[in-house]
């Protein structure tokens, strides 16, 4: 493998060497996972950027396979959690237990199921809030705190989950704190009738052929090292920041439609994830720098789910996504007007 150069550009060699390896990840999956090359795409680059997923969609889509295939192919430790409503915080941390030893009796935490590379949260939003917000350290802190002690969880740690749509009965919204901290939420749609032919003339009984790991704990981290060396151009960066502002309705220059419909904007947060997901995203492209295509690529992922509507919003025909788009295609890309005697 290449020598890498500490904080410098990428070479040709070395995005060569990445895409390789993305490849061999996206055709793992591409096996696993049919007619949704859009979705494995946005899901490792997720990945790549090191940020949580949640995954939204009807029952019977593949949500759950896709986490599955992931841990899988990156050869990652692989925890489930069926969120119900009588699912408890130590459930998934764990919990002290009274355990007696040479004579004496003492507290000894035992290890949940966060405990892992990869924890899958299934159907995160039938659990109570307040089992929700178990997750809330571990996500941005990497680490949960049980009566006073810390405890590291393994790296990298990702959280993937899936949940129904909120109309769904038995199901509870995700407390904002929370959906701030999901790197990316997907939709995951429906698959056309020529995919659904595959599946059931290819696999019986809709089994997934038996994957084997394609991407050694090297290869990850060396991954990782490279998304963090893409170069993010300051034309770049001011675009994220204005995109990102444009979001709040208080600023004056913010689209009247987000002043109309829009309660609360995104966090700060929201624009370090579209720079780390550009990056990613721009390495999957086999390109060294981020360009606006990657941004407006990331875009919708990053910030439909930070973004709190008025209730007007829904009945002038608005939801989220729509929302976003707009917003994406209103934001110039270029903050200053150009001169009219330069030509782009």
């Amino acid at each position: 493998m290449n020598e890498t150069r500490p904080g410098g550009l990428l070479t040709p060699e070395e995005v060569t060497a990445a895409r390789e390896v993305i490849d061999r990840l996206l055709d793992g999956l591409g096996r696993a996972i049919l007619g949704q090359e859009q979705l494995l795409r946005l899901a490792v680059t997720c990945i790549l950027a090191r940020g949580h997923l949640l995954l939204e969609g009807l029952p019977g889509l593949g949500k759950t396979e896709l986490v599955k295939s992931l841990s899988t192919l990156m050869h990652l430790s692989f925890r489930r959690v069926q969120f119900t409503p009588d699912l408890l915080p130590g459930d998934i941390v764990g919990s002290p237990i009274l355990e007696e030893r040479d004579g004496t009796r003492r507290l000894v935490f035992h290890k949940g199921p966060i405990f892992a590379n990869l924890l899958l949260a299934d159907e995160i939003n039938r659990a109570t809030p307040k089992t929700q917000s178990a997750l809330l350290e571990a996500m941005q802190e990497r680490r949960v705190t049980v009566m006073g002690e810390t405890h590291q969880l393994p790296q990298p740690f990702f959280v993937l989950a899936t949940q129904n749509p909120i109309e769904l009965e038995g199901t509870y919204p995700l407390p904002e704190a929370q959906l701030d901290r999901f790197t990316f939420k997907i939709s995951v749609e429906g698959i056309g009738a020529e995919t659904l032919q595959q599946i059931i003339t290819k696999r019986r009984h809709g089994e997934p052929p038996q994957l084997e790991p394609v991407v050694s704990g090297d290869d990850l981290a060396h991954l990782f090292e490279q998304v963090d060396r893409v170069h993010l151009p300051e034309a770049v960066a001011n675009y994220i920041a204005r995109l990102v502002s444009a979001t709040h309705s208080r600023y004056e220059d913010s689209p009247e439609f987000v002043k109309q419909f829009v309660r609360f904007g995104a966090s700060p947060r929201a624009a370090i994830a579209l720079a780390n997901t550009s990056r990613a995203a721009a390495l999957i492209a086999g390109k060294p720098n981020v360009g606006f295509d990657e941004v407006k690529f990331v875009a919708s992922s990053v910030l439909s789910h930070r973004v709190i509507l008025d209730y007007a919003a829904r009945m002038d025909g608005w939801d989220n996504i729509s929302l976003i788009r707009e917003l994406v295609q209103t934001v110039p890309q270029v903050g200053r007007e150009i001169p009219a005697d330069v030509r782009v």
